[in-house]
């Protein structure tokens, strides 16, 4: 099985992938206003007379040759970004080339990884005698994990044997994941007057459970993602000066791994605390590839580190085998003067297609 067309991993596919990364980090696309980037990718995909589908922001296409006798993979990569933060120093929404890099919002999140994914479908989508189907799906609302992404586009494909998922990872594959859940929290006093003895102070009620969350110790530990993470981002309480606050609200960020399903966190959680605990979610499960799964034979042949990674992705949504790879480094996502490497595409490219080709020298691996 080779790639097709001039879409081979060559300087005239990374300077398209590039050259499609400079458009969209032209177009603003915080997540829930990707509007933008969801024309001009399904516009990309209409000039070259590939049919697809869109649903909201989301934008979905099959190679050419589609077979549904045969397994089906899903590339899987987003195209919202976060909203700027202050300290950048440049436009954030003009693309610069600089020493070799190419800075711009949504550059290396995940911005390569999706241009470098098109290539690589492009790269197989005339192929007929591919063993397995691909289909591209370039999603909305990652950042923020809404429902208007992914989860949207899910249910209108067929069966997905695995899913390769795009994302910032330096080319090395997550073979896990960790979840999230994230709890609001209340302690409850009662008001009185802070130059007397009154009143209850939900304040340091609250400071004994804040203090639990940072102490507690989980007894099970994940091989591959490490020790269940709970961490206090956010606290809230008083009206003025002199008066004993009969409130504080407070929200922890809890980051799950396989050792313990989120359900299971929150109940001891409950079990340890006093103040009232609300999960926004439990949707947001960890998610992991078993050893014995084919890609993990695929990666060791490939060369390719694999690892438990802390952060979340849309493979948390996905119901189905999924790893997470993808060029440029996560520690630059959402920081100012966010850049890419242009050679980071190029490997990219190369990776992702060295994959598709590797896995289609498998055997069953449905």
């Amino acid at each position: 099985m080779e790639p097709l067309s001039f879409y081979k991993i060559n300087n005239e596919a990374a300077d398209e992938a590039i050259g499609l990364l400079k458009q969209l980090i032209s177009i603003p696309s915080v997540s829930k206003e990707e509007q933008g980037t969801g024309d001009l990718l399904e516009q990309y995909f209409k000039e070259r007379e590939i049919p697809g589908q869109r649903i909201k922001n989301n934008i979905f296409v099959k190679n050419k040759y589609f077979d549904a006798a045969k397994p089906v993979i899903l590339l899987n990569s987003h195209h919202d970004t976060v909203k700027p933060n202050k300290s950048w120093t440049l436009d954030p929404f003009k693309p610069v080339v600089k020493d070799g890099k190419l800075y711009g919002l949504g550059s290396n999140d995940a911005g390569a990884p999706l241009v470098s994914l098109i290539m690589a479908f492009l790269a197989f989508y005339e192929d007929k005698d591919m063993p397995f189907n691909v289909i591209l799906a370039l999603t909305a609302e990652e950042e923020i994990s809404g429902k208007n992404g992914i989860e949207l586009v899910l249910p209108e494909l067929p069966k997905i044997n695995f899913a390769v998922v795009g994302e910032p990872t330096g080319l090395e594959m997550a073979v896990a994941e960790k979840g999230l859940m994230v709890l609001d929290c209340s302690s409850h006093g009662q008001a009185g007057h802070a130059a007397r003895s009154e009143g209850d102070n939900a304040i340091y009620k609250a400071m004994k459970d804040v203090e639990w969350f940072r102490n507690y110790r989980f007894e099970k530990t994940s091989e591959m993602l490490g020790d269940v993470k709970m961490t206090v981002t956010m606290i809230q309480a008083g009206s003025q000066h002199n008066v004993v606050p009969d409130i504080c609200d407070f929200v922890v960020d809890i980051r799950s791994t396989d050792s313990y399903t989120n359900e299971e966190i929150m109940d001891l959680v409950r079990n340890h605390i006093v103040s009232d605990v609300k999960p926004r979610s439990f949707r947001l499960q960890s998610s992991g590839l078993s050893q014995s799964h084919k890609l993990i034979s695929v990666a060791r042949e490939l060369g390719l580190v694999t690892y438990g990674s802390p952060t979340l992705s849309d493979m948390a949504l996905m119901p189905f085998p999924s790893v997470k790879i993808g060029p440029g480094k996560s520690e630059r996502s959402h920081t100012a003067d966010e850049y890419i490497e242009l050679e980071e595409i190029k490997a990219g490219i190369d990776a992702y297609t060295n994959l598709l080709m590797k896995v289609g020298e498998l055997k069953n691996f449905r």
